[in-house]
């Protein structure tokens, strides 16, 4: 049995990359960039006004106050979308402009539609009269002051978000390349798993929902998953077909939940073995899900997580998406800290990954309230979380106070 951190470490080293491709950009949303995306324009193209007002030459402002006032001729008016071409330049004049509107060449800077005094009056205004000195770049929205050609959109191993597409669609990036959607089949195994559906379950078999959960967790990851159902204890022969069909196939990741342990049916470490799989690990000191399994074939990886509900969640959540994370070319997930608000007692030689509430108080800080009902059978803790407290390995007791490291649900 090897510690989590250890587990992680032999994780990190997997060579499994996924193949790449190219998808329309509208298309991308929660798929990995696998190359970084360079912006191909300047944005905003040109200068641009931030505010309603005029577009005058700042230079020609200077020296202007309240004893000392200049008229100024107004050309005409650019509104958003228009060509800002001016064939008419008069020295002493400005241009009528509003937000947004390209700034014509010979200006460069705005006076706000507030402080223009019109001449003769503001209804038929042919001029403005300007009684101090305009600051140059005044209100002048600079092109490339928000990417210039080449900057860097989105790194590779950035996932992407509705965000992106703002930006992307604005640049006029109509494609990029993406790392391929890694394609997962589950199976859930035990002669004590049932349909969720039946109303009259007997004592001795319990509504299968380690399928259900993982098929949601995954889809909402958007990965590609396929439920292969569940295997009883004496079909170990279907398991060895399926892992045979899964060695020839396009999938990615082969994983199951239950019969990795140590009892007379789990019989599915010696079949994997016996399929040709290279043991990674068997075996992690952590609580919930120590029976935890990882093996490679080639370019194919099989993890076998505990059949326990919580425990296969924690395997899910702790194991393989580090796991996929590390193949997709992502960079390594950051947990967040957290004040205990309770006190906490484990295992010294253990690490817990335990169901908690985060909430920010007043002060802005994280606090961590460990929930009522640890136990791995327990789903109420469970649903009422919103994060997994990591107590670490090396260490018995927490107390009230104690900063300790936190992951979201997801």
């Amino acid at each position: 049995m090897i510690s989590y951190r250890e587990s992680i470490r032999l994780i990190d080293k997997i060579s499994l990359k996924l193949p790449n491709e190219t998808v329309s950009t509208v298309k991308a949303i929660n798929r990995v960039c696998a190359e970084d995306v360079l912006s191909p324009i300047k944005n905003p193209p040109h200068n641009n006004t931030a505010f309603d007002g005029f577009a005058v030459l700042s230079k020609e402002t200077k020296g202007l106050t309240k004893k000392n006032k200049k008229k100024f001729k107004i050309l005409k008016t650019i509104v958003a979308g228009e060509d800002p071409k001016i064939n008419n330049y008069e020295k002493n004049s400005v241009v009528e402009i509003m937000t947004g509107a390209l700034v014509p060449d010979f200006y460069d800077s705005i006076l706000p539609v507030e402080k223009a005094k019109y001449f003769p009056s503001k209804e038929k205004a042919t001029h403005i009269i300007i009684d101090e000195k305009v600051n140059k770049s005044s209100y002048i929205r600079f092109a490339g002051e928000d990417y210039n050609i080449k900057d860097v959109v989105v790194k590779k191993g950035e996932l992407i978000q509705p965000k992106h597409l703002m930006a992307f669609t604005t640049l006029g990036i109509k494609e990029i390349t993406v790392k391929k959607i890694p394609k997962i089949i589950f199976f859930g195994t035990g002669n004590e798993i049932t349909d969720y559906k039946e109303e009259n379950v007997p004592a001795w078999k319990v509504r299968n929902s380690n399928n259900y959960y993982l098929e949601a967790f995954a889809k909402s990851l958007n990965l590609e998953i396929i439920d292969g159902g569940t295997i009883k204890d004496d079909e170990p022969e279907k398991l060895r077909q399926s892992l045979k069909d899964f060695i020839n196939s396009d999938i990615n990741l082969f994983v199951t939940s239950g019969a990795i342990s140590a009892g007379k049916y789990d019989f599915i470490p010696k079949l994997v073995e016996d399929c040709g799989f290279k043991k990674y690990f068997k075996g992690v000191s952590i609580k919930p899900g120590k029976p935890m399994m990882l093996s490679t074939f080639k370019d194919k990886l099989f993890f076998g997580l505990p059949g326990n509900p919580i425990s296969c969640a924690a395997g899910f959540r702790f194991f393989i998406y580090p796991l996929l994370r590390n193949i997709l070319g992502m960079p390594k997930e950051k947990t967040s800290k957290g004040k205990l608000v309770n006190t906490y007692s484990k295992n010294k030689n253990f690490t817990h990954f335990s169901r908690c509430f985060m909430k920010t108080n007043k002060q802005g800080q994280c606090e961590i309230r460990v929930l009522q009902g640890q136990q791995s059978h327990r789903i109420r803790s469970f649903t009422q979380s919103n994060c997994w407290a990591i107590f670490s390995q090396g260490k018995e007791k927490f107390k009230k106070g104690d900063l300790t490291d936190f992951l979201t649900l997801i």
